[in-house]
């Protein structure tokens, strides 16, 4: 009865796991989840989280997907529409990234952890979808000439901002502001690019 009636009250018990669990893991780590200490945080009983992940490698997976998900809709609102010129497109999707990174890195590196086991097949369709835009983007781009062909490309636009936003999160981006280092970045990164 008093489980139902938390449940109730907070409405939605899965979402409110998921809230507090990537609160922990921003602040902890990974290894500091706990199904148990979740619901005691949640003021439900230990087995109530079961009701919606059967063990913590489910709830760390919903919360990857629930990331790329956030991701997504942070991506798609930053893009700008599908005539713009390449570059303004490319740094408005790493301003978005960077920006995501900065505010949840945790969550960001157990996204690409999750979807990259061998068994995630689920989760890296939802990781797919998330860059489906961007990867058109760059297809776009290499269709107009205004990129240089091959699928190299989208991969090292991808690593060039994961080490980005890696960089920045470590505090190894040194005093530079993060908005400029985005801009410079891409700029150099479009001039690379660029089709001779």
């Amino acid at each position: 009865m008093t489980e139902a009636r938390t449940s109730y009250h907070h409405g939605n018990l899965r979402a409110v796991l998921l809230e507090n669990a990537e609160r922990v893991l921003e602040e902890s780590g990974p290894d500091e989840l706990s199904l148990r200490q979740l619901a005691r945080d949640a003021g439900v009983s230990h087995g109530a989280p079961r009701q919606h992940f059967a063990d913590k490698r489910a709830l760390l997976d919903a919360l990857a997907e629930r990331g790329f998900e956030q991701l997504g809709h942070e991506l798609e609102a930053a893009r700008a529409d599908d005539g713009a010129p390449f570059a303004a497109a490319l740094l408005a999707f790493a301003r978005a990234w960077v920006g995501f990174a900065t505010r949840r890195p945790a969550l960001l590196d157990l996204m690409f952890a999750a979807k990259n086991r061998e068994d995630a097949r689920d989760l890296r369709a939802v990781a797919d979808r998330t860059f489906a835009a961007t990867s058109a983007m760059i297809a776009r781009a290499q269709a107009g000439g205004d990129v240089v062909a091959g699928e190299h490309v989208e991969y090292a636009i991808f690593a060039t901002l994961q080490g980005l936003a890696s960089l920045v999160t470590s505090g190894m981006s040194g005093a530079r502001p993060v908005a400029q280092l985005v801009d410079e970045t891409i700029a150099t990164l479009v001039d690379g690019l660029r089709s001779r």
